[in-house]
């Protein structure tokens, strides 16, 4: 399918990453998932080559790119499989929080390094008693003079082990839920930062993935992120941005799955002939494109969308919630056509299969999803208006 979004300098620069991967993430991306975790060494290189932040205004170390330069990123790294390094989460969700709520002096002395990869990013929400629900956070910090002091528990935080930073979701207000809610920038070498274990996952196992602890943590006043009790509702201000994300990157797994079997099965032979002989396997997989297909144009008008700042929560749940669905079914039903190659981790489509599960459960579960596009069904058609 032709695609309309992207100039002839997204695509040169397309290339540029596509040939980064191939030579500095793909050798290596089986040794990571063994080590669960990508040395530092890969993300100076990806700084290096621009793959990092790139919509980083310049006055930042960034290259002052439009957005459409990340999604070359997304796109690039998840047609290779490549779900190890977490260069999502520090471009897509750590550098828009300190661009869009950090003081000047946390803008300078972060945004170059994330730009580089002399630092990495992470943002600590999860608890082990909150999840989806975000106004159920326990993590407390309590203003000390010109200081907050810090303490609570994280977990399931991308990045933990490797971060140098986290933005830390945590109460400063426990008696006002949604409003007490604060963004507080933690850096990870004061005194009662504790990384956890790197957990052991069933998929995105080169991504470090870490509880954190927060004993006693000291920190400026001046490493509060927006105001004081916003934080919640900046996190919703974000949550769109990171479902679309999420979208892309479940768009462009399917469509490689498909081509991936489409080549697998035009050369394994059965039964005196190959198995895209089948009529079983021509329509199963026509039915997987023509749905992927569907749900691409739909993923290219949400970017479009969000290019323009018109991408609301609602369409931004939709998108997250079909494209993600459609991208377990097609891993899913690919990797039947493999056989038993198909369940060996050495094969792309037996990694896809393993990481797909994630998609239904990061960035907000399918369920609140559902729940979030119902309610607006029923606002509307009580004369409500669009969330």
């Amino acid at each position: 399918m032709k695609r309309t979004l992207f100039s002839s300098e997204h695509e040169m620069f397309r290339e540029s990453v596509a040939a980064f991967a191939e030579r500095e993430l793909v050798p290596f991306h089986a040794q990571w998932e063994e080590q669960k975790q990508v040395p530092r060494e890969a993300w100076r290189k990806a700084g290096e080559a621009g793959l990092l932040c790139p919509d980083t205004p310049e006055d930042y170390g960034g290259f002052g790119a439009d957005w459409l330069y990340n999604v070359v990123v997304i796109e690039e790294l998840a047609k290779r499989g490549l779900s190890g390094p977490g260069f999502m989460v520090h471009s897509e969700m750590v550098a828009p929080y300190i661009r869009a709520w950090g003081g000047e002096e946390i803008k300078r002395r972060w945004l170059p390094k994330m730009a580089t990869g002399e630092a990495i990013g992470a943002v600590a929400m999860t608890e082990p008693g909150a999840g989806s629900d975000l106004k159920e956070i326990r993590a407390r910090a309590v203003r000390d003079g010109d200081d907050y002091v810090i303490n609570g528990q994280k977990t399931y935080i991308s990045n933990g082990q490797n971060c140098d930073f986290v933005l830390l979701a945590c109460k400063t207000d426990p008696a006002a839920k949604a409003r007490g809610v604060s963004i507080i920038l933690v850096e990870a070498d004061r005194p009662g930062f504790v990384r956890g274990r790197n957990l052991d996952k069933i998929g995105l196992k080169a991504q470090d993935t870490s509880e954190l602890f927060f004993e006693d943590v000291r920190v400026p006043a001046a490493n509060l992120l927006g105001e004081e009790g916003r934080g919640f509702a900046m996190l919703m201000t974000k949550l769109a941005h990171e479902r679309l994300t999420q979208a892309i990157r479940s768009i462009c797994v399917a469509e490689a799955a498909i081509e991936w079997t489409v080549a697998y099965t035009s050369e394994r032979k059965a039964f005196g002939g190959t198995i895209a002989d089948f009529q079983n396997t021509q329509f199963v997989l026509a039915q997987l494109a023509a749905e992927t297909t569907a749900l691409r144009v739909f993923t290219d008008w949400c970017i479009a969308r969000h290019l323009e700042g018109e991408l609301d929560p609602v369409d931004a749940a939709k998108v997250k919630l079909t494209v993600t669905d459609l991208h377990n079914k097609v891993v899913n039903e690919c990797l039947q056509f493999f056989g038993g190659y198909g369940y060996m981790v050495e094969y792309p489509i037996a990694r896809a299969f393993i990481d797909a599960r994630i998609t239904r459960i990061a960035g907000g579960a399918a369920e609140v999803m559902k729940q979030i596009i119902a309610r607006d069904l029923f606002d509307r058609g009580r004369g409500g208006s669009k969330a």
